[in-house]
């Protein structure tokens, strides 16, 4: 079962953008946030939803320019951009604290957000994220979106020519198969990936090393074995520079770790939010 086949379908007016988000589970038990990586969506969370939402109320979030939410024009892809999104989302679901769970992109952005807004928070798991991104890749991110959206002649085009970035994967192609196909919209005529390329072409994430001592609530860093994005010793480093925080590692998984590893990312979840819970 995949998490968008029990999830509710709602949005949230956010500095003037509609953002679309997936809901499930029990509103009144403890809120979770999830928020994916970089020209993803939603649905990435999918095969992760239904075992968190068995105990959680769950939200995963279509961030500023990526799935079904609307695109920021003029461009405003700044990591100031995502949190006030999180605030105005916290608010509409009348959640005064939650627990962010963040993939890649979505890590970093919630460690800006638990950095500015401690207050909000219960607790964080950051996903193969990191807190800065390395020139190159910034340089290269910022070509990429000069780019214009590739447009496909059909629908199956468009899911046959979906790639993961970085490529390395163990998932299992149905998976792939159903995340190209919820990240694909008919445009002008072809089929696009729902994804602003100016979130690309002006992306400005903060630099968060200095602000990670202000992230005060307990953290999880979840990473894969053999992510190249965030290697076990820059996942030390971060462990070691925020003050709550614990390493753990999924075996096998590149960055894709919620693709590759779902169930056992589920279960990295579950055990560290009940521990934060009983804690509380």
């Amino acid at each position: 079962m995949l998490g968008c086949e029990v999830a509710r379908r709602g949005t949230v007016a956010a500095v003037g953008l509609r953002l679309a988000y997936l809901e499930a589970g029990v509103p009144g038990r403890p809120p979770v946030l999830l928020l994916h990586g970089g020209a993803a969506h939603a649905h990435w969370f999918d095969a992760v939803l239904p075992a968190l939402a068995a105990r959680h109320h769950v939200v995963a979030l279509d961030q500023r320019g990526h799935g079904e939410s609307q695109w920021a024009i003029p461009p405003a892809y700044a990591s100031e951009d995502f949190a006030s999104d999180l605030l105005s989302v916290l608010d509409h679901l009348s959640w005064t604290r939650a627990s962010l769970v963040g993939h890649s992109m979505g890590g970093h952005n919630l460690l800006a957000f638990a950095a500015w807004h401690p207050s909000r928070l219960r607790a964080l798991a950051v996903v193969d994220g990191r807190p800065s991104l390395p020139s190159e890749r910034l340089a290269q991110m910022r070509e990429r979106g000069q780019r214009p959206a590739r447009l496909h002649p059909s629908l199956a085009d468009a899911v046959a020519a979906f790639r993961l970035l970085p490529p390395e994967t163990i998932a299992d192609p149905a998976l792939l198969a159903h995340l190209a196909g919820a990240g694909i919209v008919e445009r002008d005529g072809g089929f696009a990936y729902r994804f602003d390329p100016a979130c690309y072409a002006s992306r400005q994430p903060v630099d968060l090393w200095p602000l990670l001592p202000k992230v005060v609530v307990p953290t999880l860093i979840l990473r894969g074995e053999r992510s190249p994005v965030l290697p076990k010793d820059l996942a030390e480093r971060l462990r070691d520079a925020l003050p709550r925080a614990t390493l753990c590692e999924v075996p096998e998984a590149y960055h894709h770790v919620l693709l590759d590893r779902p169930a056992a990312v589920a279960t990295a979840l579950l055990d560290f939010l009940a521990g934060d819970e009983a804690a509380d």
